[in-house]
């Protein structure tokens, strides 16, 4: 999804994003389409997952969604923007149509969301990770997710690709500590992200 922007992650299962939501991910009636929600879901909560990897241990990408429910709260609004116009107005469609607005332009912004998840259980075949879609400020709640996911063993062939973060881990699975980790502001690890 262009656009997801990770903005912080933690050891403990948590994920933190940025995504604008736009056109692209709008109904007929401009808000959210609720399958969006859904796909937004699934990436943002399975990546908190990916923290507690290890060898043998939900190897990233290594499950599947058991269930994936979500909770509709309120419309995420598409958002519009009124540009001036280089063009002479046009008289009114409607006489109700207010004449300053008549050579103006609408363009479509979108709504710039902020999603939280967190991975409240992971064992070693079952995990359920929660969700939170919100306004950046979080002080609206557009809609929640409950995620459950099911471990299955990755192939071998997806094993062989690397990331920055595979080097956190020893071959039995324990933290490496050193010059890949930082302190959080409570002075607590936290993976260099």
């Amino acid at each position: 999804m262009a656009g997801l922007k990770l903005v912080d992650a933690s050891p403990e299962g948590t994920a933190d994003f940025e995504f604008l939501i736009d056109e692209r991910y709008m109904n007929i009636n401009d808000v959210m389409h609720g399958g969006a929600a859904g796909v937004i879901f699934d990436m943002c909560t399975t990546t908190a997952l990916g923290p507690l990897s290890r060898p043998g241990f939900w190897e990233f990408l290594g499950g599947v969604t058991r269930t994936l429910n979500i909770s509709y709260l309120r419309a995420i609004p598409l958002g519009w923007s009124l540009l001036s116009s280089p063009f002479p107005p046009k008289p009114p469609l409607l006489p109700s149509f207010p004449s300053h607005l008549s050579h103006s332009v609408s363009t479509k912004l979108g709504t710039t969301v902020r999603l939280h998840s967190v991975v409240t259980q992971a064992g070693r075949t079952m995990a359920m990770i929660r969700g939170t879609m919100s306004s950046l400020d979080g002080k609206t709640i557009y809609c929640t997710c409950e995620h459950h996911k099911v471990h299955i063993p990755t192939p071998a062939e997806h094993l062989k690709h690397r990331v920055a973060w595979d080097e956190l881990w020893e071959k039995d699975g324990k933290r490496v500590e050193g010059e890949n980790e930082r302190k959080d502001k409570n002075g607590e690890q936290k993976a260099k992200l």
